[in-house]
């Protein structure tokens, strides 16, 4: 073979490499677009981004991915895909329930339940953990495929207006003092998450606690709305 067959086949063996390199980084940064082979659509509480499935097998870690060890496993977190090794390789896995990530996938979904807001990727739900720091990665609560909403809950604050001219003092009083009673009554705490109650029920003990807590301001001589 001649200096310019060599050289030949050097620069077509270099095109070929740069073209599969561009098309590895191209798939790996992908999301939001249209499908890529082997990837599968999540539409779930409007998600609309694709995933790989379960199963569906890599050779290196993702450029990017978190490291994230859980109940002694090794895994590597990627834009919402979690990849667990297997042989040689490595493959799409199920979330590891309990396990902590640092930020959230660059396409969650936020969806409330019970008044508390969950994070949404890929089948998987992520909690903040304000003593960590972290998102945990949760079981789905009951109820919430049916029920969760994208929309944020109204708040729970009420604004109350003196009719007989309460001092600022009086007025923080009673307030707290028919927090508690609406607290007692229905067992919902607007301090805590969820109300401190079942998801289930959250919203209907909500509801009952919001009209207590009325009851009360308005029987010592406040306009609430």
């Amino acid at each position: 073979m001649n200096h310019r067959s060599i050289a030949r086949l050097f620069s077509a063996v270099v095109a070929i490499t740069a073209l599969v390199i561009s098309m590895r980084v191209h798939a790996e940064e992908h999301r939001g677009g249209g499908p890529h082979r082997d990837e599968r659509f999540d539409g779930r509480f409007n998600h609309n981004q694709y995933y790989h499935p379960r199963g569906y097998g890599v050779v290196d870690v993702p450029r990017g991915a978190y490291e994230i060890h859980h109940g002694g496993e090794s895994y590597w977190y990627h834009r919402g895909e979690w990849y667990g090794r297997r042989g040689g390789g490595l493959i799409v896995v199920g979330a590891p329930l309990g396990a902590f990530v640092p930020v959230l996938p660059p396409f969650y979904s936020t969806v409330w339940w019970g008044g508390v807001p969950y994070y949404y990727a890929d089948d998987t739900y992520y909690e903040w953990n304000g003593g960590l720091r972290q998102y945990q990665v949760v079981e789905a609560p009951s109820g919430i495929e049916a029920g969760g909403s994208t929309a944020a809950p109204p708040s729970d604050e009420v604004f109350i207006y003196p009719k007989s001219g309460q001092s600022t003092e009086q007025q923080a009083t009673d307030k707290y003092e028919c927090h508690q009673f609406a607290v007692s009554q229905t067992g919902f705490d607007n301090t805590l998450a969820g109300g401190g109650v079942q998801a289930s029920i959250a919203a209907s003990k909500r509801a009952d606690y919001l009209r207590a807590q009325s009851a009360c301001l308005e029987g010592r001589g406040y306009s609430v709305k």
